[in-house]
């Protein structure tokens, strides 16, 4: 479907069913819902599955830059809401949407029923170890892929660029860089619909500035924290530090998992946000 906001409009994709909504936003920044691909279908048993393209991503409509900030895309979370009468909702943001349901979080406590943060962080200063994961990063060829890519992100321009440097740093987000399912992931995203632009603007500013590590007292709703033991792009320390942050969150953390933990274990992923929903 198509929903219409008060300065665009967002495409969503409907999934599952059941009384409680689960809005679910994607990583990137400049990716889509096929991110997903059918790895969290098995919760339309316990929620409807709500797969958004994020502001200006993926089939929604273009949109100013300057609006791209975590604030805006928070309030879009809102007015999505909303606009579809949900009386009831929950918010899962993975990576990027991670950082844009922990803003949501803060900005709006008491509003979702839940929040679940997979693979996020509170504050930019944790990105700072990204470097020197990188730098320690084996094997070593993929290390200067993985490196050379993150260096092209502020100047991508085609669907066929934010493509290859995704393709490029998937051995950097799974646990096991020669994992086979990087493969199989690379395939199944191959319907997304991709926004340099986006990814162009948002990684030129700092990745959305995160930063609400002062403010997670502020949230007055359940919040799942989910974190990979191995991941080198938002370390388990910052999602220790979320939990330790938010009053009553739970923190599970996949121990065999990088980034990419809907992938690398799914079935306990799923049961963990199962179980989360069911509490709700």
């Amino acid at each position: 479907m198509r929903v219409h906001l008060g300065d665009t409009t967002l495409h969503v994709e409907e999934r599952g069913g059941g009384d409680l909504a689960l809005i679910i936003l994607h990583g990137g920044p400049g990716l889509d819902h096929t991110e997903f691909g059918s790895h969290l279908d098995a919760l339309g048993s316990d929620a409807r599955l709500l797969l958004v393209d994020e502001r200006g991503q993926g089939r929604s409509d273009r949109v100013d830059p300057a609006t791209l900030t975590l604030e805006r895309f928070a309030a879009d979370v809102e007015e999505l809401a909303q606009a579809l009468e949900l009386e009831r909702y929950a918010v899962l943001g993975h990576s990027f949407g991670a950082f844009i349901a922990l803003q949501h979080a803060v900005s709006y406590p008491g509003r979702p029923a839940g929040t679940i943060v997979s693979s996020g962080i509170p504050s930019e200063r944790y990105l700072a170890q990204v470097e020197e994961n990188l730098a320690g990063f084996e094997p070593v060829e993929l290390r200067e892929q993985v490196t050379e890519s993150w260096a092209r992100e502020p100047h991508a321009k085609t669907q066929e660029d934010v493509a290859g440097l995704l393709s490029d740093q998937l051995p950097f987000h799974f646990a096991d860089p020669r994992d086979p399912r990087i493969d199989a992931f690379r395939a199944h995203i191959g319907d997304g619909v991709y926004s340099p632009e986006v990814l162009a603007h948002v990684a030129a500013s700092g990745y959305g500035g995160i930063d609400v590590e002062s403010r997670l007292g502020d949230i007055t709703h359940p919040t799942l924290v989910l974190a990979g033991r191995h991941d080198r792009t938002c370390p388990v320390e910052a999602a220790t530090a979320i939990s330790a942050g938010v009053p009553g969150s739970r923190l599970v953390i996949f121990e065999d998992s990088g980034h990419m933990t809907y992938v690398e274990e799914n079935a306990a992923y799923v049961d963990a946000v199962r179980g989360f929903l069911a509490g709700l």
